[in-house]
């Protein structure tokens, strides 16, 4: 792999910091976010300056149980071929789940969900992993994701799941180490023993982040600054392998330059503790873990071919996987039970954070919801989520909404309820109406000092 250095993610907000900032040698953009044809200007300029882009996915989904969406690969490879990419990456995780495997209507998260450590769901992802990576134009790596919740009877540890699926592509990894904080905080995980167990050689880059902790459980919400616990993990990280890239994420709550600039010195700084560790041979080591060795020397990125392990016949394990990955969505957000063995305080957080995520994305991607139905936004689009699976993205999820409350009849005044009727109205057809009307009529609503913007809504691990 090619050594990326010091980057931040891109997002359009802190576009013009990061234009600025000094010693960013890469950044990453959400693929889903950018259009081939109309890249950002910002991200123009920063290629035309050298500045590697990696475009990272968030919706392939390559843990759930359907073989990976066509459509979405293209999407990618399109992607990464407009941006010059020298990779691609997207998570272990599975997003959806129903649908003709399971006879059942189909579910969508909007998140990312953590697979179970079974042997069935490593033969599935292992063979939606080749699947990708002969549809991509360039190399995958994949990142291990936060979790509120542990599966039960699970087979494999972290490291061991992820050893053995590089092992079985030649796919790379993406190790975001604020994840690993996460699952250990959530779920008990020493994160000192994921490092120890993984096949350092395949890392691709390193992913690090802030959060916060309530009530015993840790959300990575990306919207605080990076706490010192994951820059210790950084730093145990690079005691044992010189990462190729580094890279801070913030989505929310951006903080002005300075504050960012800060943030990406401590990362270096922990970078280089671990570094100065390995120099002195100070670097600790887990008792009886694997280390580096877990994968054998030149074995790491054969391509989609794997690199000579034979592959188990996945037969029967894609409607296994379904039918819990399924009972787990379904629980989370159509309201059906608790599947047997899982934690029902933690798949209850889990629920109201999935729900708290999609008030707050419907009302970045239909602002206009938020500013009709004010202060009681939040509240109603809550009581809306509880009950109401996601069945199309985002834009699809505010009109099911707005609809909903047509419905019901319940947008709050008479004047809310004619201006949301011309809000859906305005957008649910095949073709626009009149356009303006709704602009208008929010614009008097904003200088009548009517405007209701809800609060900031509950962070959701990422």
């Amino acid at each position: 792999m090619r050594r990326l250095g010091t980057g931040i993610g891109w997002r359009p907000e802190i576009a013009d910091a990061v234009e600025g900032m000094p010693g960013i040698d890469w950044v990453e953009v959400v693929a889903e976010n950018v259009c081939p044809g109309h890249l950002p200007e910002s991200l123009l300029r920063l290629r035309e300056r050298g500045v590697t882009v990696v475009p990272h996915g968030v919706s392939l989904g390559l843990g759930g149980a359907d073989r990976p969406d066509e459509q979405r690969l293209a999407a990618l490879a399109e992607r990464a071929q407009a941006l010059g990419s020298p990779l691609v990456t997207e998570h272990i995780a599975f997003v959806r789940a129903g649908g003709p495997l399971t006879a059942s209507p189909r579910l969508e998260a909007g998140h990312l969900l953590p697979v179970p450590r079974t042997r069935d769901a490593l033969d599935v992802l292992c063979e939606n992993v080749r699947t990708a990576q002969a549809a991509l134009p360039v190399p995958l790596a994949l990142e291990n994701i936060a979790a509120l919740f542990a599966w039960p009877d699970e087979e494999l540890t972290e490291g061991q799941f992820l050893s053995e699926l590089v092992e079985r592509t030649g796919v790379r990894l993406l190790i975001d180490v604020a994840n690993l904080h996460t699952n250990h905080v959530n779920r008990g995980e020493d994160p000192a023993r994921a490092l120890a167990e993984l096949p350092l050689e395949a890392i691709a880059y390193v992913h690090v982040a802030g959060g916060f902790e309530r009530d015993g459980v840790w959300h990575d919400s990306h919207a605080h600054p990076v706490p010192g616990p994951v820059l210790d993990i950084l730093t145990g990280l690079a005691a044992r392998v010189a990462p190729p890239g580094v890279l801070l994420e913030r989505d929310e709550n951006f903080p002005g330059p300075g504050e960012l600039e800060r943030e990406l010195d401590a990362v270096r700084g922990a970078v280089a503790a671990g570094r100065g560790r390995a120099a002195d041979g100070t670097a600790s080591a887990v008792p009886g873990a694997g280390g580096a060795g877990a994968v054998g020397a030149g074995t790491v990125g054969a391509g989609a071919g794997g690199v000579g392990v034979l592959a188990r016949p996945v037969a029967g394990a894609r409607e296994r996987v379904a039918v819990a990955q399924t009972a787990v969505l379904s629980c989370l957000v159509a309201g059906t039970p608790v599947p047997e063995g899982f934690d029902r305080v933690r798949m209850g957080v889990q629920s109201r954070a999935l729900a708290a995520k999609r008030a707050g994305v419907v009302a970045k991607v239909a602002p206009e919801l938020p500013e009709i139905l004010g202060a009681g936004y939040r509240e109603a689009f809550l009581g809306y989520a509880r009950q109401r699976p996601m069945r199309g993205g985002y834009r699809q999820d505010a009109l099911d909404f707005a609809g909903h409350l047509l419905k019901l009849g319940r947008a709050g005044d008479a004047r809310a309820l004619r201006e949301l009727r011309e809000w859906w109205l305005d957008r649910s057809g095949p073709a626009p109406r009149e356009r303006g009307l709704v602009k208008r009529v929010l614009r008097r609503r904003v200088r009548g000092g009517t405007r209701g913007l809800p609060g900031e809504p509950e962070p959701a691990p990422q």
